[in-house]
């Protein structure tokens, strides 16, 4: 039977909240396909600098460095936000240790949740699943940034290495959906962007199955608008990845619904849901737990390759939904409210 050793942040705020829900999925869907999951817990964020006094203690970074994958809650809340070391930096110090350069943010619409959409059901239509393959450390959040007392400068860069290593995210990842990938960039005035166009073009040499499209950035912020279902997966750069995937997020209409995968080179990864800390609501037993689950979810399909397990608890989300069961965050008139915990027994239960 196959062991597979994860590292538990849970964070601040609601992550305590979502993150035990989530490790419950993950236990049954362990017994119900034949693995066995060592969980060890670490400190990140907030609670860090309480207990250690820094956001990522060394201890964690060696946890991690020593599992297979990484669950995250969420990190941050304004209790720390007067001090000089912030608990985000404890996320981006972790990305930078393990190497997490690709970032899976997958937007999706559930049948069941279609009218939390701001779009019209016309456009929304059936089984929108995109997925934005964001590139996470490179570009022009990282580049050479210079100030003077008339000017400010930030350079965006990107090497042949760094533009293959994501373009092979993305093409991968289309190949086990729908086989068509949407380069985007900014090549008719950016240098770094026709360097990216083109590694992206040799790399599609590699995968005749997949159908490539290049778009410059501002056409696809149009066209996730205007037509979501042309996109199947999307890769792009740090800055246009940050951008274009919080806007599709936006077209799901619930952000806690949301899960995110940062990917290292192998099958390391770190696995969060998409949203904050929202420590206003913390252990009330009202956050929504899904984003974290399905989460989980994408730890088995990428990092474990337990392609099974992930479909069933995508499926058993999906089911709870249709049963009309809903968190506060995403409940309307008449339908059943739920909270926190017993939106993740319904979970495993269906699973």
């Amino acid at each position: 039977m196959k062991t597979y050793k994860i590292a538990v942040l849970k964070g601040d705020g609601i992550g305590p909240d979502v993150v035990n829900c989530a490790v419950d999925v993950l236990k049954a869907a362990a017994e119900k396909y034949h693995f066995q999951i060592e969980f060890t817990e670490g400190l990140i964020g907030g609670i860090a600098i309480d207990e250690k006094n820094m956001p990522l203690p060394e201890e964690t970074i060696t946890l991690c460095q020593t599992s297979d994958a990484v669950l995250l809650g969420a990190v941050g809340g304004p209790k720390w936000d007067n001090q000089s070391v912030r608990p985000e930096a404890g996320l981006l110090g972790i990305r930078k240790a393990l190497g997490l350069f690709a970032n899976l943010r997958p937007a999706i619409i559930y049948d069941a949740l279609k009218q939390a959409s701001p779009l019209k059901s016309d456009i929304i239509g059936d089984n929108l699943d995109i997925l934005v393959v964001r590139e996470l450390t490179g570009g022009i959040y990282f580049g050479k940034k210079e100030k003077g007392d008339d000017y400010a400068m930030d350079t965006m860069k990107y090497t042949i290495p760094e533009v293959r290593r994501i373009a092979k995210v993305g093409f991968e990842a289309a190949m086990i959906r729908d086989k068509r990938l949407t380069s985007v960039d900014k090549a008719n005035v950016l240098e770094s962007s026709r360097l990216w166009r083109r590694i992206v073009n040799e790399v599609a040499i590699n995968y005749p199955e997949v159908t490539l499209n290049h778009m410059y950035v501002d056409n696809a912020a149009m066209q996730l608008v205007k037509d979501p279902h042309q996109f199947d997966v999307i890769v792009t750069t740090n800055m246009f990845g940050d951008i274009l995937s919080d806007e599709a997020a936006m077209i799901t209409g619930s952000i806690g619904m949301l899960p995110s995968a940062s990917l290292a080179e192998g099958k390391m990864g770190l696995y969060e849901p998409v949203h904050g800390s929202a420590p206003d609501i913390a252990g009330k037993d009202i956050a929504n737990p899904i984003a974290t689950i399905l989460s989980v979810a994408m730890m088995l399909k990428y990092s474990l390759d337990e392609q099974s397990a992930a479909s069933a608890i995508e499926d058993a989300v999906n089911k709870v939904l249709e049963e009309g069961y809903r968190t506060s965050d995403i409940a309307r008139k008449g339908e059943t409210t739920v909270g926190t915990l017993e939106m993740g027994r319904l979970i495993k239960e269906n699973l």
